[in-house]
């Protein structure tokens, strides 16, 4: 794997913003590349600063068509896989819950930095039969900001930022996702009251 690796990054490297919507459809669907293009993402931006924005959204957009893909192929065929390992009970509570927190279900993972298991969450929607519209835009929206923030990091600090992202890239992991759970349980809360009244 580490060889498929290097060499997914050393072609992302050569092909520009072609390579990089590459990578980050390979990443959302068949490959398992953890930190490797978020790595790419920052190192590209380090070298060409002005095109942070064609870079973003390329990384967005094969991202974005990976997960279509995992998505679909979830609708037509991930439940009948899932009741191999799941009982019917739990696969209907969550699909439940992709009902209940609509957008939310997929932004917050579509933000989170690995380990968080994105694709998991993809297939999970797929199965829960998920609107696309709604699917598309927490991709676009979640990938965007992840993918903007660490072009700003590019911008801002460098190459120190690749290294700051290797050195502290756990705590940060930790972070992140300790701010996103926060920002889940009050965007949930503050929906139910307000169903309430």
């Amino acid at each position: 794997m580490d060889y498929v690796q290097t060499w997914l990054q050393e072609l992302a490297l050569d092909a520009g913003g072609i390579g990089l919507f590459l990578a980050s459809f390979l990443d959302s669907t068949f490959l398992f590349l953890p930190e490797a293009n978020d790595v790419l993402v920052l190192w590209m931006m380090t070298q060409h600063k002005p095109l942070i924005a064609y870079y973003v959204a390329m990384a967005t957009g094969g991202s974005l068509v990976g997960s279509l893909t995992l998505h679909y192929l979830a609708c037509k065929s991930g439940e009948r896989m899932l009741r191999h390992k799941y009982s019917a009970e739990k696969i209907e509570r969550v699909s439940s819950w992709f009902h209940r927190y609509g957008s939310m279900a997929i932004l917050i993972p579509a933000l989170s930095p690995p380990p968080v298991p994105f694709k998991l969450f993809v297939l999970l929607a797929g199965v829960a039969k998920m609107p696309a519209g709604k699917f598309i835009a927490a991709i676009i929206v979640g990938r965007g900001i992840r993918f903007s923030t660490i072009g700003l990091l590019a911008i801002y600090y460098g190459d120190q930022a690749v290294r700051f992202g290797r050195q502290y890239g756990e705590i940060l992991l930790v972070l992140i996702t300790g701010i996103l759970l926060v920002s889940c349980v009050v965007y949930v809360v503050d929906r139910r009251r307000s169903k309430v009244l």
